[in-house]
């Protein structure tokens, strides 16, 4: 989870991406690629990365040091030492600005949070990617 109140594994990324590109790397390394992948140009580099991401994920939680270190919300959260910004007392301020409309349902889930807490948030959110939601298949992007 982030400080906003994005769930990560509702990205896109976490949801499709990722398992996406642990299928690619399986399938090319049954198919032989890594004792050929140098000899195509770019070859090398798009190998690592798709190790990595295949291993290890493409990003973690801004909470857990991934996502933009520069991001204006997850600083005053540090700062202000919440667990998520629908907890403080000033929430929304001037930084959600723009944000909630960009993640059109992050509004009513804060809400959630603030209202009936992280297990019926976390609830809602594990619910919603059963059914395969990804926050870039319902934000104003």
């Amino acid at each position: 989870m982030c400080y906003c109140g994005l769930y990560c594994g509702n990205c896109a990324v976490k949801a499709k991406v990722e398992p996406a590109a642990l299928v690619l790397y399986d399938e090319m390394q049954k198919a032989g690629f890594e004792d050929v992948i140098d000899s195509i140009p770019g070859g090398g580099g798009f190998w690592a990365f798709l190790k990595e991401m295949a291993e290890n994920g493409a990003c973690t939680s801004c909470k857990e040091g991934g996502g933009n270190p520069g991001c204006a919300i997850r600083t005053c959260a540090e700062e202000r030492g919440v667990e998520m910004c629908a907890l403080c007392a000033d929430y929304p301020c001037d930084l959600f600005d723009g944000f909630l409309e960009r993640y059109p349902t992050l509004r009513t889930d804060n809400l959630v949070l603030r209202e009936k807490g992280i297990n019926a948030w976390a609830k809602m959110q594990d619910e919603r990617r059963s059914k395969g939601f990804t926050y870039r298949d319902h934000s104003m992007l």
